[in-house]
């Protein structure tokens, strides 16, 4: 794909396209983000986490989604018009020029960092982390069928960092969230990938959705239950009371529930159960925070 521009096109024509390349119009994948981002901030807190770490994480959160989804775009332009679910992608459909994405993407990781200037020094060590990770998952797809845990670490990479710029440091039991985060995001990014399953393999892309095969549901459950074993016990390590334990319940019920919503792989039934993750995330941090709201 070339470069340079595309014909001269007013600019308030094309900002549904950026917003799309942005995924400013989906934001389940900035909710994904930012439940676990939020659990970090409560716990690491103390129930009380600091408005200013609170405030540089959230938006912190909306600028590395996007940024993620640009790099993907960037280096998926060549194959998403081959995918049913990614064919209107701005970059496939040249609505938005290879040029303009790269720039988008530098001005997005620039923001980032520039929030990340202010915490504290261990904190902008590990954000170099976490941007390496966001950049090698796009490529991942091509070399290896665990992209999904790639992604997972990225994406709980908010967890370290969330308690460095609290704690300055990493407890043990933060790794625990982040184990139990990593685990739970390679579960409903199976069921994503279960969506682009047919069009992938004809055009040889790799995914855990492949590699599970007829296994998928199977293998997807089993990953929900370490999920919910990783954050009871967490519970357990922090003393955590009822609140909490009431949230898993919910967590396990909805587990259940995105199961039933796999059950005949259709399109429209995976990308259903994907999204109602959003709940999972929230019933989690509601469990959290009612617990240090009654104790």
């Amino acid at each position: 794909m070339a470069l340079s521009p595309p014909p001269s096109t007013p600019w308030v024509s094309r900002i549904p396209d950026f917003l799309q390349l942005l995924r400013l119009d989906r934001p389940i994948g900035s909710l994904l983000l930012l439940w676990p981002t939020l659990w970090a901030l409560w716990i690491s807190g103390e129930g009380s986490p600091n408005v200013k770490v609170t405030l540089i994480f959230s938006l912190g959160v909306i600028l590395m989604r996007s940024a993620g989804c640009v790099i993907n775009d960037i280096a998926d332009r060549k194959i998403d018009g081959l995918v049913e679910r990614t064919k209107n992608r701005p970059l496939a459909t040249h609505k938005i020029t290879l040029l303009e994405a790269l720039i988008t993407f530098a001005i997005l990781i620039s923001l980032a960092f520039i929030l990340v200037l202010f915490t504290n020094l261990f904190t902008i060590l590990l954000s170099f982390g976490a941007a390496a990770i966001a950049c090698t998952y796009p490529l991942m797809k091509r070399f290896t069928y665990l992209p999904q845990v790639v992604l997972g670490a990225a994406f709980a990479w908010c967890i370290p960092m969330a308690f460095a710029a609290h704690m300055n440091e990493i407890p043990a039991y933060a790794w625990l969230i982040y184990v139990a985060t990593l685990i739970w995001i390679v579960a409903y990014d199976t069921m994503y990938a279960m969506v682009d399953r047919n069009d992938d393999i004809k055009i040889g892309v790799k995914s855990t959705a492949i590699l599970f095969g007829e296994n998928d549901r199977a293998m997807i459950a089993i990953l929900q239950l370490l999920t919910l074993i990783c954050l009871s016990l967490l519970g357990s390590n922090l003393d955590f009371n009822i609140y909490y334990n009431l949230s898993l319940v919910v967590v396990a019920v909805l587990f259940l529930y995105q199961q039933t919503l796999i059950r005949r792989r259709s399109r429209e039934g995976c990308m259903k159960a994907f999204l109602n993750n959003n709940w999972v995330g929230m019933a989690v941090f509601v469990g959290i925070l009612m617990h240090y709201l009654t104790v």
